[in-house]
């Protein structure tokens, strides 16, 4: 029997947990050495604090101030085989005259190119992470009827070091590593342990009397999906970056057809044959992209323009509606072209590609008899 590997939490939970520790010392003055906190996946966490240390108002010696406190909380990947496991991150919040800013500190890396989830100049504290860290110091100043200023300040020392190790410096990210985390736990990504999942997914779903399939590399993927298609997660199966296994098992499987769906930065590698999308194995993203515009008859000047860009959305702004268009189409039927080469005709497949800025971008000849046939079965 296959063990069950043990799941761990995000950079971004550990700054969220940090920070109401952090808050909760200050405006309440009060001894904190666990917080329990709830995750933007709706699960509740109670994590300890590792360390805790107050500062106080040097010039009010008679009655001095808590001015700020920095806890900090252990980060557990669980089973995942991730660098960050073990790292303390950090939260520092302090008093100030007003508003509540969050910043990032020793080992948070700064943004310095566009195109990534936060604007050139900020902390690479993602989105889902910021709305987690400002909601639990609303809630401490609402609790101790505090309504001055707060600064949050988040931070990763052993980032500096660990940020070489990743492609963070490549991204525009200088000087640390990002905090991250839609969630706010870390699956375990035991290559095995996931194909074995994977496939366990496939195997019920058609001895359910499923026929066609609909697979997402991740939780992007299955926003997609509900908000373009109504189709709920339940309803399909994550594949991460191993696309081609996971093909190879729904052929296995018998399924007689199957889609993709995914974002653009992803879905882009299959478009060069590559079937396992993990940045460590391709990141030919902006290559790809570039190919594909001589390809749609597009100059070199032009193509060459998209080979500096971030992310592939960064890249797309870049271009015309007739570029874009040209270009995705030339995408499309490379990724098709792949697709079916992998299968070799053991069922039809077909692929989705959108962006978070554009929306859908383009689909795959086969998708919209395969999507019909799903939606009949699903009913």
């Amino acid at each position: 029997m296959t063990k069950k590997l043990r799941r761990g939490y995000t950079t971004g939970t550990c700054a969220q947990a940090a920070t109401k520790a952090a808050a909760t010392m200050l405006l309440g003055n009060v001894s904190v050495d666990q917080v329990t906190v709830s995750l933007p996946g709706k699960e509740v966490l109670t994590l300890k604090i590792a360390e805790a240390q107050k500062e106080f108002n040097k010039y009010n010696k008679s009655n001095p101030d808590i001015e700020s406190v920095s806890c900090a909380v252990r980060k557990d990947s669980g089973d995942d085989p991730d660098i960050t496991n073990g790292i303390l991150v950090y939260s520092k919040v302090s008093r100030i005259k007003s508003g509540i800013v969050l910043d990032g500190g020793i080992g948070v890396g700064r943004v310095t190119k566009p195109g990534l989830d936060q604007p050139v100049g900020n902390a690479a504290i993602n989105r889902v992470p910021r709305q987690m860290i400002l909601r639990e110091v609303e809630e401490a100043c609402e609790m101790y009827g505090y309504d001055g200023g707060i600064k949050i300040e988040i931070s990763i020392p052993q980032g500096v070091e660990l940020a070489k190790k990743t492609f963070n410096p490549r991204l525009g990210i200088e000087g640390g590593i990002s905090v991250l985390g839609t969630s706010g736990i870390v699956e375990p990504m035991s290559e095995q342990a996931l194909l074995d999942t994977i496939e366990l997914e496939m195997k019920v779903r058609r001895a359910g009397g499923k026929n066609y399939l609909i697979m997402a590399p991740g939780n992007y993927g299955l926003d997609f999906l509900r908000e373009a298609y109504g189709i709920q997660d339940k309803d399909v199966v994550k594949c991460s970056n191993y696309i081609g296994q996971s093909m190879d098992m729904a052929a296995d499987c018998k399924f007689q057809g199957l889609v993709l769906a995914g974002h653009i930065g992803k879905l882009i590698k299959v478009s060069g044959g590559v079937m396992n999308t993990h940045s460590r194995w391709a990141d030919c993203r902006m290559d790809l992209l570039a190919t594909a515009m001589l390809r749609a008859g597009f100059s070199a000047d032009r193509a060459r323009a998209v080979l500096d860009c971030v992310t592939t959305d960064d890249a797309l702004a870049l271009l015309s509606e007739e570029e874009r268009e040209a270009t995705i189409g030339q995408i499309m039927r490379s990724i098709e072209k792949y697709m079916e080469y992998r299968m070799a005709d053991q069922m039809p497949v077909g692929a989705i590609l959108y962006s978070n800025v554009y929306g859908i971008l383009g689909k795959t000849s086969k998708v919209d008899t395969l999507m019909h046939l799903w939606e009949e079965e699903n009913q």
